[in-house]
């Protein structure tokens, strides 16, 4: 076999929008993979909304190049990029595409070359790799690819091989991180990627059928898998007539499946007959035979005629028949439903930006900040912040939308304050794409954290001075937060339930009770010392006033030593956020 056999610009499109389809069918299954059980923006999540941002690109382009589809990937993903896990996706994707954008057709070692170009370019950008995560699965990717690359493995051989290695890898993640062992789970980054890569595999082999025609996230078709063909042997090329599956109108209401099992004689000629009776009663057609069986997938407005006609070589098995015209219905509905959501939801947005005159002068600095929360939002606002973001632990922003906020302030040089560990390399993505303005990001892992930072900003200083001064007295806040949890886990030895009240601070949890009360006052003890001299509480949306109240009287008879404040937050999610100076 030469190893030399190619993938096509057709292929990398149709690979890459089926294993975003993937991972956006399994994300609830990878977020459940967290480790941390609190109800944030976690990695099944953020993974998906990168991709699927780039998703919507590449399905657009309708002839395809390696070029154009290598820069739709890459810049879809890294605009798109939410979270540090859909931060991670879209570099990998980034040094993979890279590596792609000037071929005309990709060989295995190309694709090794591509693997490994991504992994160095992800290491790069996260200040301090951890092994056991989506990295260590990366680079184990990369380097049985390029082990390989050289041999004489057919492409379905090749990948086949490399995916499996990859999960091998994965496996072995809980002995590399003790926190994954502890919990029972391997690193969701990890399975994110496998997912998306797994799906693109079944795609391009016929294993998992998926029509695009209408682009993607609109009226593309859910994935019909193929039936069971353990046994059967796989395509020699990595690539796939799109011919045979794709389907611009529906002109044939049934997608009809099913496997017959041989008991008369089946060849190359009657394959050939057999295949010319479906298409003159359908489309998209999709045949592939071994010596025992042959799997079949055709668009027909009579499923009962295939049948027939298949059951002239043999029994069938794994029959599947679906409504085509039924399911478009819904989803036109279903569509019509999301898309009046999303411009209630953008107009509702339109309202709280501040409008920027094309003539206005431009500032020396401004603010964007990353906020949640009616009162948290006004203390921002109080502190000079130009520009909110909206999001938070359960929704973070992704770059694009960083890159949206940094053209409404009108202002030389903009510090972001992200507010959460999460949304840092969100941040600085939005720094390196943004060429007009000076872009200082202040790594700001809390609310609490951000408000310091801006008390201590100082106009007078430069942006690498106050960059300087506000992390040193950002350095001093230690923050507490009391939320819900959203799973059952074990961590930091502790066992906890769903449902149950949890007390974090910057080093873990530190506080688990089924009463809010017990749980707050718990964490507090554990924050404070003998040189903490302010105490500040931020309740949330789901916290009564009179609550609130008692537990402020509480901290200020306890901590008689702290002046002690209590700020309506508002936030969602959290019940408090506490943090101690």
């Amino acid at each position: 076999m030469d190893h030399k056999i190619g993938v096509d610009a057709k292929s990398l499109q149709y690979g890459f929008l089926a294993g975003a389809k993937r991972i956006e069918e399994k994300k609830d299954y990878i977020n459940e993979l967290n480790v941390f059980p609190v109800p944030d923006g976690d990695t099944g999540t953020n993974m998906t909304l990168t991709i699927t941002s780039a998703a919507k690109e590449v399905a657009a382009i309708k002839d395809p190049t390696f070029a154009n589809i290598t820069k739709a990937m890459a810049n879809g993903s890294l605009r798109g990029a939410r979270g540090n896990s859909g931060v991670i996706l879209s570099q990998l994707i980034r040094g993979f595409c890279k590596e792609l954008e000037g071929k005309e057709n990709v060989v295995m070692e190309d694709i090794a070359a591509a693997f490994n170009r991504a992994v160095a370019t992800a290491y790069k950008a996260v200040m301090k790799p951890k092994e056991g995560t989506i990295l260590t699965v990366a680079k184990g990717l990369a380097d049985k690819a390029s082990e390989l690359s050289t041999t004489d493995k057919d492409p379905v051989d090749f990948a086949a091989e490399v995916l499996t290695y990859g999960r091998e890898v994965l496996d072995r993640t809980p002995e590399m991180l003790p926190v994954l062992k502890e919990a029972g789970v391997v690193d969701s980054g990890g399975e994110g990627l496998m997912t998306i890569l797994e799906g693109a595999f079944d795609a391009l082999t016929g294993k998992v059928i998926y029509d695009f025609s209408n682009g993607y996230g609109n009226n593309a078709s859910e994935g019909r898998i193929a039936p069971d063909a353990s046994g059967l042997k796989l395509t020699n090329s990595l690539g796939i007539d799109r011919k045979e599956i794709d389907t611009s109108h529906i002109t044939y209401g049934y997608c009809t499946e099913f496997i017959i099992l041989l008991e008369k004689p089946y060849n190359k000629q009657i394959e050939q007959e057999f295949k010319a009776y479906l298409e003159s009663i359908g489309d998209s057609l999709v045949v592939v035979s071994d010596d025992e069986i042959v799997k079949v997938h055709v668009h027909t407005n009579h499923p009962g005629l295939a049948f027939e006609r298949a059951l002239t070589y043999g029994s069938l098995t794994s029959m599947k028949v679906d409504n085509m015209r039924e399911e478009h219905r819904e989803k036109v509905i279903s569509e019509a439903e999301k898309k009046a959501a999303i411009e209630a939801e953008q107009k509702e947005k339109e309202k709280k930006e501040i409008p920027v005159t094309e003539n206005a002068k431009r500032k020396e600095y401004g603010f964007l900040s990353v906020s949640v929360g009616e009162g948290m939002n006004d203390i921002f606002r109080d502190l000079g912040v130009d520009y909110l973001i909206e999001g938070g632990q359960t929704m973070n922003p992704s770059t694009e939308d960083m890159l949206n906020a940094i053209e409404k302030v009108n202002a030389n040089t903009i510090y972001i304050l992200p507010n959460n560990k999460n949304i840092i390399l969100a941040a600085n993505q939005a720094q390196s794409l943004t060429e007009d303005k000076e872009i200082i990001v202040v790594p700001s892992m809390t609310a609490p954290q951000g408000i310091t930072a801006l008390i201590n900003f100082d106009p007078a200083k430069s942006g690498e001075e106050n960059l300087l001064l506000m992390t040193e007295e950002m350095k001093r806040v230690k923050t507490g937060q009391v939320t819900y949890a959203v799973r059952d886990t074990n961590i930091d030895g502790k066992t906890i339930n769903a449902g149950d009240i949890m007390g974090l601070d910057d080093h873990g949890i530190q506080a688990v009770s089924t009463d809010l009360s017990v749980t707050a006052k718990e964490l507090l003890g554990n924050m404070v010392d003998e040189e903490s001299e302010l105490i500040s509480i931020f309740y949330g949306a789901d916290v009564e006033e009179k609550d609130a109240e008692e537990f402020f009287t509480y901290v200020k008879e306890t901590y008689t030593d702290c002046d002690v404040e209590l700020n309506y937050g508002g936030q969602p999610i959290y019940y408090y956020i506490i943090s101690v100076e």
